[in-house]
């Protein structure tokens, strides 16, 4: 594998260990990832359940910390911040799409997606949070709850949520695990669209074949280990 990281490098994983206590030792869940994601990308993770997919991505949105190994985000090395740089750091070029929504009970799909906007102090929030959520098709929900949504409204919720502040990175787990197949296929074509519109790098976990047949290349995770990258 290639690990000179060109220019338009966004993501640049190096030698990543990632090992937890058990009671028989340390468990290794991931064990010498490297890897390198280009501008525009689309990357999705594969592997079975336990082979560290998740653990993966939290360690790519800095939400935990490696054992050992590097991360660089736009050429920022990631364990080299505090928690609080971190946080930053994925407020200003990372979105988040998860399998179980995510959305905050309390506001509206409106409020939700301007929240991650006025987080970085983005202007006109609103405008911009109508925008997206009429560009996925929930122009006439703008004022509903989470719990007066679908499970497919509310992940197009989580889609606006996630690609309004026009992220550099957009993070995915298991974006159609909770939906049924309709759904998830009309979810799948709009995370994809947007990704085309935005020119936003994406890099996604699923179990979803045909999900991850969309994507330009596909990284194989087994028992924490990367065994296979295929472009396609």
């Amino acid at each position: 594998m290639n690990m000179q990281a060109p220019i338009d490098a966004v993501v640049e994983v190096t030698k990543l260990n990632k090992n937890v206590p058990s009671p028989d030792g340390e468990l290794q869940i991931l064990q010498d990832i490297s890897f390198v994601v280009h501008k525009g990308e689309t990357v999705a993770i594969v592997g079975t359940s336990g082979a560290g997919k998740s653990t993966l991505l939290g360690l790519l949105a800095g939400l935990d910390e490696p054992s050992s190994g590097s991360v660089r985000i736009q050429g920022q090395e990631l364990f080299d911040l505090d928690e609080d740089g971190r946080a930053r750091l994925r407020g200003e070029c990372m979105g988040f799409v998860f399998q179980m929504f995510q959305l905050l009970p309390g506001l509206t799909a409106l409020e939700n997606v301007m929240l991650p906007l006025e987080l970085v102090g983005r202007g006109n929030s609103q405008t911009a949070a109508r925008d997206v959520l009429h560009r996925v098709g929930l122009g006439a929900r703008l004022q509903h709850y989470p719990k007066q949504l679908s499970g497919g409204e509310q992940q197009r919720v989580a889609l606006a949520r996630a690609f309004a502040p026009r992220p550099a990175i957009l993070l995915a787990d298991e974006p159609t695990g909770n939906l049924d197949a309709r759904t998830g296929a009309q979810v799948i074509d709009l995370i994809f669209e947007l990704n085309r519109e935005l020119g936003t790098t994406l890099l996604l976990v699923t179990h979803d074949q045909h999900l991850a047949q969309r994507c330009k290349r596909v990284l194989r995770l087994e028992a924490g280990r990367c065994v296979s990258e295929v472009a396609q």
